[in-house]
């Protein structure tokens, strides 16, 4: 395990009085369900050197002084001098938060087959002033559409004011046949209930509905990890949900970093467990 004690106390989220140690506490605690969904595949990464409060930027390459458990990857389709990063443990993980990593975003395919995404990712995003009840309501109309297509849905919060529909893909189809499947769903939406649904990012259009955002599903796009950390006030985590969770009122300020360890001990079962079991192909 990499020592990560180097200025432990250096404060990432100062109003929380959350501290790098604490990060990597944290990182360790999530780690076994974080895992699946993080390892072996490329990522961008949030780094705050100074914390929440200070600057940030996003990166996707390595950099001068990386750590040895954060990996470099060669994209076949990309520059071969400016390589990928990614981890494959827990080393990783805690490495990244060494160095000042405080979001991690994955892409939707594995290194071992960058072509052939293995998931679908609808990103519901609120306009202020929608609210919850709404949002939630939306997510459950993405995962009825899914499961009309013959994919299973799961759910999670983004770690701010929206949820993520994600459905497993086993990856035989490609990057231009999956975005078209998540346009044609988002457009459908709009398309059906107008009043609820934009599928067009201008925000001038988002008054009082939800984007139903498409665009993750596309060759180098990224959406943010399950059980990550936001860079933002409240240390909240993008937190896999049951759909009964979301039912019985779970809500995005649930979930932090200072709680979820202890929320997940005390849970019966991981509402992701059979996430990659479920995976369907792309229906034609």
């Amino acid at each position: 395990m990499p020592d990560d004690t180097t200025h432990a106390d250096r404060l990432y989220w100062p109003d929380e009085r959350v501290t790098k140690g604490d990060l990597a506490e944290y990182g360790r605690a999530v780690w076994r369900w974080m895992e699946p969904h993080v390892t072996d595949r490329p990522l961008t990464v949030l780094r705050c050197p100074d914390g929440v409060t200070g600057d940030s930027f996003f990166q996707r390459h390595p950099w001068k002084g990386m750590r040895p458990h954060i990996q470099s990857a060669v994209d076949p389709a990309g520059d071969p001098g400016r390589p990928l990063i990614a981890i494959s443990d827990l080393d990783g993980l805690v490495e990244l938060i060494h160095s000042a990593v405080l979001e991690v975003h994955v892409w939707n395919a594995p290194l071992a087959d960058l072509e052939h995404p293995d998931r679908i990712v609808m990103d519901l995003d609120p306009g202020d002033d929608v609210g919850w009840s709404a949002v939630c309501d939306a997510a459950v109309d993405v995962r009825d559409r899914l499961d009309r297509a013959g994919l299973a849905a799961f759910v999670k919060t983004s770690g701010g004011r929206g949820l993520h529909v994600v459905a497993p893909l086993r990856p035989q189809a490609d990057w231009a046949a999956v975005r078209a499947f998540a346009h044609a769903l988002a457009d459908a939406m709009a398309h059906d209930d107008p009043g609820r649904y934009v599928s067009t990012i201008s925000k001038a259009r988002r008054h009082g509905r939800i984007l139903i955002d498409y665009l993750r599903n596309q060759r180098t796009a990224t959406a943010v990890a399950p059980y990550s950390p936001r860079a933002r006030p409240g240390a909240q985590v993008s937190m896999p949900l049951s759909w009964s969770d979301l039912a019985s009122g779970a809500v995005p300020g649930d979930f932090t970093i200072m709680n979820t360890p202890a929320y997940l001990a005390r849970r019966a079962s991981d509402p992701w467990a059979g996430f990659h079991a479920t995976s369907r192909a792309l229906p034609g």
